[in-house]
């Protein structure tokens, strides 16, 4: 089923009012205000399968595209395909807010509010603007509840492919040429713009500033094209990040954050192979709609030396943002053999074509077990300042 109709009140369990004492209460937070609302979706289908209902008791909430908050059937089958959607219901659920943590509310225009219970941890399935650009993560640092993955900087910055760039260039690791187009510099020199896109030489990579899913982005060989490519990119986000294209292979790796005081931990590194190298780039449709044959090589085929300098920089790229809890780095290794950093995300996909769980799982820790470190990482972090 490809659409979710949320205001189904006959789907949706009657909340406990709390996890019993044996089990770790997990509010599973997905869908969202963003262009990969979808894919959230997705991602949380594959994590409501994998995790542990003997641990866990489970709560899944969904976020419309109009930023409403409402319960959801615990039914996985309700969200994947790449084209779930979350519809408005008549009753929302609220979070309190507040130094600790409060029970959450189902709210409904002329009825009692009634308590769902206090969550011991959220694991946070958004991805893209309002969910993980640090926007959720401030709601539940106001909120006093523990969370999963990167706080509010770390998810701001891994988000906005500027920003990225500009701090981890600042720590002295590898990023390729870039030009940032704002909308004010669009609006009022775009000569100006255009100029520093063609300084950067052809082919280029045109894309939205704050958006993931390879929403939006087009690849360009021909100057006549830009003007084209950065109104499209646009469409996702106003501001618009233009790259040098790097010619070499695309590798990936996971990183988690350390237990206590120990460093990022990198998995093997990864790398997603195209079997028709026509379609250009690893696109939206490639990586969610199983629209082109593709192969992920786990691990990568590298040197030695090549893919620990990889799961090196992943670590150094994961602490330079100030990341928590999980990330996927993104690489280029070039004709020339050199590692460039591409991309940094803080809130990787989890659907049953993601690189990021099959990179742990070939490193020894499944699905399941990886769902278990995540939650156990952000139980043992407090909320606010750290």
């Amino acid at each position: 089923m490809d659409t979710h109709h949320a205001s189904e009140p006959a789907l949706v369990p009657e909340p406990s009012g709390g996890a019993s004492d044996a089990k770790v209460r997990v509010a599973v937070v997905f869908g969202g205000r963003s262009g990969e609302h979808p894919v959230s979706c997705a991602t949380a289908a594959g994590v409501l399968r994998a995790i542990d209902r003997e641990r866990y008791d489970v709560l899944p909430v969904g976020i419309t595209r109009a930023g409403e908050w409402v319960l959801v059937p615990d039914d996985p089958t309700l969200l994947e395909g790449g084209r779930a959607e979350i519809t408005a219901a008549d009753a929302q659920v609220l979070v309190p807010l507040g130094a600790a943590p409060g029970p959450l509310v189902v709210a409904a225009p002329g009825q009692v509010p009634r308590e769902l219970g206090t969550v011991d941890v959220v694991l946070p399935l958004l991805h893209g603007p309002f969910g993980e650009d640090g926007t959720l993560q401030g709601l539940l640092e106001m909120a006093g509840v523990r969370y999963v993955g990167s706080g509010v900087l770390a998810s701001a910055a891994a988000m906005d492919k500027h920003y990225m760039k500009v701090v981890l260039a600042g720590h002295g690791l590898p990023v390729g040429p870039y030009t940032v187009i704002t909308p004010r510099l669009w609006r009022t020199d775009r000569a100006r713009a255009l100029d520093a896109v063609a300084s950067l030489g052809f082919p280029v990579f045109v894309k939205p500033a704050r958006a993931g899913s390879s929403l939006g982005i087009t690849r360009v060989e021909r100057a006549e094209d830009v003007e084209a490519a950065v109104e499209e990119a646009q469409r996702h986000d106003p501001k618009v990040v233009v790259e040098a294209g790097i010619p070499g292979r695309e590798i990936e790796c996971a990183v988690l954050q350390g237990r206590g005081d120990d460093a990022p931990r990198a998995s093997v590194p990864g790398e997603v192979v195209l079997d028709a190298p026509a379609a250009g780039f690893y696109d939206y449709e490639t990586k969610y709609l199983d629209t082109a044959p593709l192969t992920m090589s786990v691990p990568a085929e590298l040197p030695a030396e090549v893919a620990e300098r990889v799961r090196t920089l992943a670590g150094e790229c994961f602490e330079a943002l100030g990341c928590e809890g999980l990330a996927r780095v993104d690489f280029f290794y070039t004709d020339r053999g050199e590692v460039v950093v591409n991309e940094v995300n803080t809130m990787p996909g989890f659907t049953p074509f993601s690189m990021y769980p099959l990179l742990w799982e070939r490193s020894g820790l499944p699905y399941p077990e990886l769902l278990d470190e995540l939650i156990t990482l952000a139980l043992e972090r407090p909320a606010g300042l750290r």
